[in-house]
C-alpha cells in the first residue's frame, strides 16, 4: 500500500547548448538514478534536450532532427523504467515550431504539450522561433515508430493504481500569466502539474518565483513540480540558477539551492490528501462547474509500480498544530493570541461586562486563559483587577500548583480569590449518599462541578462572566467533567489543541524574560514543567498522583490523530502509517496503534459533550464546534473505525 503518495522529482541536467546526444545522455543516466530512489515522475527543464538558450539555431532542421531523434533515443532507453518522464524539446508540426513537453513512459511517447503562453519582452523573445499552443488537441507522427501522439495542451495522465493521481503540464511562462493554464487542469481533474521551465535568475527573482509556485499549488489544491534550467545554458546574456522546486497545497516540501550543477530534488506528493482538500472545499466543485473548459480533455492512463512506502521522502510534522518555523515563532504566537482575545473583547463589549471570573488551578489551561483574558483586557482598556481569578482547593490540590496559582494571579495583577470546597463537596457527598473513600468518577466530578458552580454563582454576584479554559484536545477525547468545567459563558482555549497550549505558554514566558518579569517568567516555567492533571485524587507524598496522559495518552499523538482525522478524515490505516513516520524516535508501534484506538472510542462516545459547547473563536484550521466546523450525532458508531484498527493490530 503507498497510502495515496507518489514519489516525484525535479531534475535539471547540465547542458551542452545544442549537442541533443549529450543532453539526452545525461536525462538517461539522471531517470537511471530516479528508478533506485523509486521516484515515479520526473520532470526535467524547458527544452532540455537542445537546451533553452538556442537563439536562432532553433530553425535549423538538423537541431530539430537530431531533439526528435534524441526524444525517442531517450524512449528506447528508457523501456525498462517504470518511470513518467517529463522532458523538453522543439517540435516543428505542419508550419510552425512548438515549445513542448513530452511525456515518456516505459518506452512509450505519452503526448507532446506545448507551450501555451510565448514571452515576448525584456530580456526573453521566444515569439521569434514559436508558436503559442493550438487551440485543439491533434494526433501526430513523430516518425515510424511513434504514431498517432496527442499533441495538445488539455491533456491528463492517470494511474490506474491510484485514481487520485491525474497529471498535466503547462511550461514555463504558463504559470506566470493572470490565467495559467494549471488552473484549467485542475479545474477538470489534474492534481499534479508539472512545468519543463527555463527561468533567468536576476535579483530578487528567486523568491517570487518561490512564492508564485506556492500560491499557485494552494490555489488550485494541487501538487505543482517546477524543473528549471540551470548549468551549461548560454550565459551570453542571463543566467540560470536550477532552481526547481516541489509543492502541495500552498506549502514548500523541497526546493533546490541556486546554482547546484546538477540539481536533482524528490519528495512525496499526497495526492489522496490534495483530493480530499477538494472535495472539503465546496466552493472547488462550484468553480469547477462555472469555469471548467468546454473543450475536452484527452486522458492517458497508464499503470504506475505499486511501491511499498517504508520511509517518506518529506517530513511529516509530529506536531501539527504547532508553528515549525522557529523564525515565525513569534508572529504566529501573536496571531493566535491576538484571536483569542479579540474574540474574547468583542463579547466583553457586547455584554458591557466588567468582570470575569477565570478558575485558576495553576495548571497549562487555565493560565492560557488568564494571560489571555489579560490581553482582552488591555484591548478594552480594563482594568487587570476586575479579573477575578479563583483557586479551589479540595482533595487532589497539591502545594506545587496552588502557589503557581497564586503567583500567577499576583504578577499578573488580577484579584485572587481563594475558596476551598472540601466542605460543600463532603457535603454533597452525604447528601447523594457517596463514600469518599471511594475514588471513582462520582467522586472527581462532584469536584468538577462544584468548583464550576462557585464560578458560575460569583459571576452572577459580579454581574460577569465565566471564561472557559478547556482546550480542543480535551473537547477531542471528551476528558471535561459535563456540566462542570466543561461549562462556561465563554471559552477562549476551545479551538487550542493541548501541544499548542504548551508552545502558547512557553511564548509568554519568553517574552515576560525580554520584558524583565523575571517572577512571571520562573512561574510561567514551573507550570510548563508541571504534569497534566486535573488534581482530583488526593496526592502521593505531595505530589500529583493522576496524571491526565498516563490515563488517556500522550497529547503529542492525540493531537497528531485529531489533525488527520478532522483536517483530512483519513482513514486509521493511514494515519497510523503517517504517525510511525513522525514519532518513529519516540514510540513504538504498539503504543501508537494502542492510544489510536482509545482516541476513536473516546472521540465517538464523547461527541455529546461537544453538541452544546459553549462560544468560542475558531483560531486553527481544526475546530469542534458543533456550530461552525464539526456536526456530529451524538450517537454514531465507531464500529468500523475499531475495526479497521483491529485488523491493524493482528496485521502488526
Amino acid at each position: 500500500m503507498n497510502y495515496g503518495f507518489i514519489r516525484v522529482a525535479s531534475a535539471s541536467p547540465e547542458v551542452i547548448v545544442g549537442d541533443c546526444t549529450a543532453n539526452t545522455t545525461s536525462l538517461i543516466s539522471l531517470a537511471h538514478q530516479a528508478i533506485q530512489k523509486n521516484i515515479q515522475l520526473i520532470v526535467f527543464p524547458e527544452l532540455c534536450i537542445t537546451g533553452y538558450t538556442c537563439g536562432d539555431l532553433f530553425f535549423q532542421q538538423t537541431l530539430q532532427q537530431s531533439a526528435r531523434i534524441n526524444l525517442e533515443r531517450y524512449a528506447s532507453e528508457t523501456k525498462s523504467l517504470p518511470l513518467i518522464s517529463i522532458v523538453g524539446l522543439p517540435i516543428a508540426y505542419n508550419n510552425a515550431l512548438y515549445n513542448c513537453a513530452a511525456v515518456i513512459f516505459k518506452g512509450d511517447i505519452l503526448a507532446i504539450i506545448p507551450k501555451t503562453y510565448i514571452p515576448n519582452y525584456s530580456e526573453f523573445y521566444e515569439r521569434r522561433h514559436f508558436s503559442p499552443a493550438p487551440q485543439t488537441t491533434v494526433c501526430i507522427n513523430l516518425s515510424d515508430t511513434y504514431k498517432q501522439i496527442p499533441f495538445g495542451t488539455h491533456i491528463l495522465i492517470t494511474d490506474t493504481h491510484n485514481p487520485a493521481f491525474c497529471l498535466a503540464c503547462e511550461i514555463c511562462e504558463d504559470v506566470w500569466v493572470p490565467l495559467p493554464p494549471s488552473t484549467q487542469h485542475a479545474l477538470n481533474g489534474a492534481t499534479i502539474i508539472a512545468n519543463p521551465s527555463a527561468s533567468n535568475e536576476i535579483i530578487g527573482k528567486a523568491s517570487y518565483r518561490t512564492m508564485l509556485i506556492q500560491s499557485q499549488s494552494g490555489r488550485i489544491a494541487g501538487a505543482y513540480i517546477y524543473a528549471d534550467a540551470g548549468h551549461g545554458e548560454s550565459t551570453q546574456d542571463v543566467v540560470f540558477a536550477g532552481h526547481n522546486i516541489i509543492a502541495e497545497n500552498g506549502s514548500i516540501l523541497k526546493q533546490s539551492q541556486l546554482f547546484d550543477k546538477e540539481s536533482f530534488i524528490y519528495a512525496d506528493i499526497d495526492v489522496e490528501r490534495l483530493q480530499q482538500e477538494r472535495r472539503k472545499i465546496t466552493t472547488y466543485v462550484q468553480t469547477e462547474q462555472a469555469f471548467s473548459t468546454k473543450q475536452p480533455y484527452t486522458t492517458i492512463t497508464v499503470t504506475l509500480p505499486r511501491i511499498k512506502q517504508t520511509d517518506l521522502a518529506r517530513f511529516i510534522d509530529p506536531h501539527p498544530f504547532v508553528p515549525s518555523d522557529i523564525q515565525k515563532r513569534t508572529q504566529r504566537c501573536q496571531e493566535v493570541i491576538t484571536l483569542q482575545a479579540e474574540g474574547l473583547a468583542k463579547r466583553l463589549r457586547h455584554t458591557h461586562a466588567q468582570h470575569v471570573l477565570i478558575g485558576l488551578s495553576g495548571g497549562l489551561d487555565s493560565t492560557l486563559a488568564l494571560l489571555v483574558t489579560c490581553k482582552a483586557y488591555d484591548i478594552c482598556n480594563l482594568p487587570h483587577a476586575n479579573i477575578h481569578a479563583v483557586t479551589m482547593p479540595c482533595f487532589g490540590t497539591t502545594d506545587r500548583t496552588y502557589n503557581n496559582a497564586c503567583a500567577l494571579a499576583k504578577y499578573t495583577n488580577v484579584t485572587l480569590s481563594e475558596i476551598p470546597i472540601t466542605k460543600s463537596v463532603r457535603q454533597h457527598f452525604n447528601d447523594i449518599g457517596v463514600d469518599e473513600t471511594v475514588h471513582d468518577v462520582t467522586y472527581e466530578n462532584c469536584q468538577a462541578r462544584e468548583r464550576t458552580q462557585v464560578l458560575m454563582d460569583l459571576a452572577n454576584k459580579y454581574n460577569g462572566m465565566v471564561i472557559g479554559t478547556g482546550d480542543l484536545s480535551e473537547l477531542a477525547l471528551g476528558w471535561a467533567t459535563y456540566n462542570g468545567d466543561h461549562m462556561s459563558m465563554y471559552g477562549v482555549n476551545s479551538s487550542i489543541p493541548k501541544t499548542l497550549v504548551r508552545y502558547l505558554v512557553s511564548w509568554f514566558a519568553d517574552e515576560a524574560t525580554k520584558s524583565s518579569q523575571s517572577d512571571l517568567a520562573h512561574t510561567l516555567h514551573d507550570i510548563l514543567d508541571t504534569p497534566v492533571s486535573p488534581e482530583l485524587l488526593p496526592p502521593t507524598d505531595g505530589s500529583i498522583s493522576q496524571k491526565t496522559e498516563d490515563i488517556v495518552g500522550p497529547y503529542e499523538l492525540h493531537d497528531f490523530f485529531l489533525y488527520y482525522v478532522l483536517r483530512f478524515g483519513f482513514t486509521p490505516t493511514k494515519i497510523f502509517f503517517l504517525a510511525q513516520q513522525a514519532f518513529k524516535d519516540t514510540y513504538t508501534k504498539d503504543i501508537i496503534l494502542k492510544w489510536l484506538a482509545i482516541f476513536y472510542r473516546r472521540f465517538f462516545s464523547q461527541q455529546f459533550k461537544r453538541s452544546c459547547l459553549p462560544d468560542g473563536a475558531k483560531v486553527g484550521t481544526v475546530s469542534l464546534s458543533p456550530r461552525g466546523d464539526w456536526r456530529m450525532p451524538s450517537d454514531a458508531s465507531s464500529a468500523i473505525w475499531l475495526a479497521e484498527i483491529d485488523t491493524l493490530i493482528g496485521n502488526k
